[in-house]
């Protein structure tokens, strides 16, 4: 059976290893400093213990001499069952105490020993460990003063084993946490991975999931996700514009190829000369949807950001009004022009000009009124931080789900596509809001279309 090892080199895993050594390494030096303090305190008590009845009984045997240290030791021994003593003369005889099994002439003097506790030796069992002081008198008497400390190396024992244990089991855990975490966020990676390759087989409907915890494998997928909807929406636009760019250019080709063979076709110079300047319109057509891509795509690169200046909107805006007005009374329409100087922005004057310039053809073309005339409105005011040029029609407008889509290129409204236009205006328009550091926004205008450009008042200088 082949064990599945890719969890194990997960980055997950191995953070989660990393914080497992250093998380252990921090209890270990903190319950070893714990360990280490309570049983050196625990001796210590037992030493003090000891060393005060050592001091009590070296002061019984300066004062009052052997054979009285014995009755104090006997005395001690009755009302402290549990302390062993042994009383020895120079040359090793018991003396007195409740022990006899250490041989005293081979223990060191005046110095803490350690030693196991033998048969003859009174409460205490065999076997187990003392540790205590051996005193050396004067006249070679010596005094061995101990306490049993086979609870305290017990204890010692069992916090030892402890402390192995707890750490081999939070090592154990910690691994097989990690590798837990591991092997779930390597699922939800798989998951993403294998909807990314459904993607890039052509499935642009397909998307990450998300599971709802909101962690940060929820937040990448929601941004992925985000981004795959602004990549299938161009996606779709290049479709769309794709068939449009067919669309437009295969009439007016179509129109070229027909009227130069029927100029072959014909002898008269009149009919040669209509062709040619029918030819020629188209030519015109043609280069003119070009030339909007191209100043679409410059507007959209940011090339011309460099030569934008501070300048008043309602320079160019009585401008262009002063140009289209008879535009439009030829029509037996009109433009009214509302305008005030002091709207300040940041801007070109022939890309501004354009923008408006594309607003009021666009009114003249589509904004038509129920009597066949134009009827046209150009607005500009301050409002708050920003300028707002209005240009508004009195035509049957744009419906609100399509205010968006006539933004993007090559998208008309006309579906039969038999009116003038190639359906680059608005989205030129839009280009030049976005450079400008505006937006372009479509409403209603009760009848007809309002357009805003909405561009950033520029303030003068304190």
């Amino acid at each position: 059976m082949r064990v599945n090892t890719k969890p194990l080199r997960t980055s997950t895993f191995r953070l989660a290893a990393l914080y497992l050594f250093f998380f252990s390494v921090s209890i270990w030096a903190l319950l070893g400093y714990i360990y280490y303090n309570t049983v050196s305190l625990l001796e210590r008590q037992n030493e003090e213990t000891i060393m005060a009845d050592v001091t009590g009984l070296n002061d019984q045997y300066r004062t009052e001499g052997v054979q009285e240290l014995a009755d104090a030791i006997n005395r001690r021994l009755e009302q402290n069952p549990n302390i062993l003593i042994m009383l020895a003369s120079a040359d090793g005889q018991f003396l007195a105490g409740n022990l006899r099994s250490p041989d005293i002439n081979k223990l060191p003097d005046n110095s803490w020993i350690n030693f196991s506790i033998g048969q003859g030796d009174s409460n205490a069992p065999p076997g187990h460990d003392a540790h205590g002081y051996n005193m050396q008198f004067s006249d070679g008497t010596q005094m061995v003063v101990a306490l049993d400390v086979a609870d305290l190396n017990q204890f010692s024992t069992i916090i030892r084993r402890s402390l192995f244990w707890a750490m081999g089991l939070a090592i154990l855990m910690g691994l097989g946490g990690g590798f837990v975490m591991s092997r779930n966020f390597l699922r939800r990676v798989d998951a993403i991975t294998e909807t990314s390759r459904s993607i890039m087989t052509g499935n642009l409907s397909g998307r990450m999931p998300v599971s709802g915890s909101g962690d940060e494998l929820d937040r990448l997928a929601q941004s992925l996700n985000e981004m795959l909807d602004q990549i299938e929406g161009l996606m779709n636009g290049m479709r769309e514009v794709s068939s449009n760019v067919a669309h437009d250019l295969k009439t007016p080709l179509t129109r070229l190829r027909a009227r130069a063979e029927a100029a072959l076709r014909q002898r008269g110079r009149a009919e040669i000369q209509a062709a040619l300047q029918q030819t020629l319109d188209d030519c015109d057509q043609l280069l003119s949807t070009f030339n909007a891509l191209l100043s679409i795509a410059q507007l959209e690169s940011g090339q011309q950001r460099a030569s934008l200046q501070v300048l008043d909107a309602n320079d160019i805006i009585t401008d262009v009004a002063d140009l289209y007005g008879p535009v439009a009374e030829e029509g037996a329409g009109f433009l009214k022009m509302d305008s005030r100087p002091g709207l300040r922005v940041m801007a070109k004057r022939e890309l501004l000009a354009q923008a408006l310039i594309n607003l009021i053809d666009n009114a003249l073309k589509y904004g038509v009124g129920t009597d066949g005339a134009a009827h046209i409105s150009l607005q500009g005011e301050k409002v708050g931080d920003e300028v707002v040029i209005v240009v508004g029609d009195r035509g049957p407008g744009i419906a609100e789900p399509d205010r968006q889509r006539v933004l993007q290129r090559f998208v008309r409204l006309d579906a039969s596509r038999t009116k003038p236009g190639n359906g680059l205006g608005l989205s030129l328009v839009s280009s030049v809001a976005n450079l400008l550091g505006g937006t372009l926004v479509l409403g209603d205008n009760h009848p007809g279309l309002k357009a805003e450009l909405r561009l950033p008042l520029v303030r003068p200088a304190a």
